[in-house]
């Protein structure tokens, strides 16, 4: 409900800086571009991912464990048998990606697997196999598009109102402008972001009700938390963050600003509220 609000908010913001802004035929241009942008990222994203973190495949007698998991988990969440990437790196995390549960993959980096115990992995992937029925990705593909899309018209209202203010009379409308279009794409990544945190939590909340227990999961996210204040993927990127079960990237104070992710303590908290018959 929450995610679909936001989405809606989106929606409001994009007709409202393309009507503003750029007209009808702006939107509609702006909106394009973002699509298609976006389109081809959500067709190759499992591909992109997976090279950008150096995975390869979990062989089936070395990572056997990992396996009966992941087929054990798809099949309690009614979706075909994610492919299984291992990330060679020492930091602990996991994530989800592929456009639909037929091209999906579940990728773990080595220190996740050295450091849960066999119910907590289960945890972490139970939210991610939830990520994948959920369609999560492709609900972030639509919102990148749409907040994309917004930028986009921003941006060429920013450039008419620098350039084209001085030859405008009305130059406090051109000022106007020139504030708005620098406020709308931020409240759009604002939104993008709040979008982000409701599906970590809606995963959260599926993934315990696929083991129908939601303390695995929270003692998982307490020690990844603890893990991830000294230990972060170098190589991570901006852009895929929100793909993780936590944030991969090194902290900073401008990051504590930004999350992708809903704080761990809240999350564990509804984690070991959730009741089950």
């Amino acid at each position: 409900m929450e995610t679909h609000t936001h989405t809606h908010i989106l929606t409001g913001i994009l007709l409202y800086v393309g009507g503003r802004f750029g007209e009808q035929l702006g939107m509609l241009i702006a909106l394009g571009l973002a699509a298609a942008m976006n389109l081809g990222a959500y067709y190759f994203s499992d591909k992109i991912v997976l090279r950008l973190y150096r995975a390869k495949p979990a062989n089936e007698i070395d990572y056997k464990f990992l396996h009966d998991i992941v087929e054990d988990l798809a099949k309690r969440a009614n979706i075909p048998k994610p492919k299984i990437y291992i990330i060679p790196d020492e930091s602990a995390n996991a994530f989800a990606t592929g456009r639909n549960p037929e091209h999906a993959v579940v990728a773990c980096t080595e220190g996740i697997l050295k450091i849960m115990t066999k119910e907590e992995l289960k945890g972490v992937l139970a939210h991610e196999i939830s990520h994948v029925s959920n369609r999560d990705i492709l609900i972030m593909s639509i919102v990148a598009t749409i907040a994309g899309a917004i930028s986009f018209v921003a941006y060429i209202a920013r450039f008419g109102a620098i350039f084209g203010g001085a030859r405008d009379e009305n130059s406090g409308n051109a000022m106007h402008l020139l504030i708005m279009a620098i406020l709308t794409p931020f409240i759009a990544m604002l939104i993008q972001l709040a979008i982000s945190r409701s599906r970590e939590y809606e995963a959260d909340a599926s993934g315990a009700k696929l083991l129908g227990d939601g303390k695995p999961l929270a003692s998982a996210l307490r020690k990844l938390h603890t893990h991830s204040k000294r230990n972060f993927i170098p190589f991570a990127t901006e852009s895929t963050a929100h793909l993780f079960i936590t944030n991969p990237l090194k902290p900073s104070i401008l990051m504590s600003f930004f999350q992708t992710h809903p704080p761990m303590e809240s999350r564990v908290e509804k984690l070991e509220a959730m009741k089950f018959e």
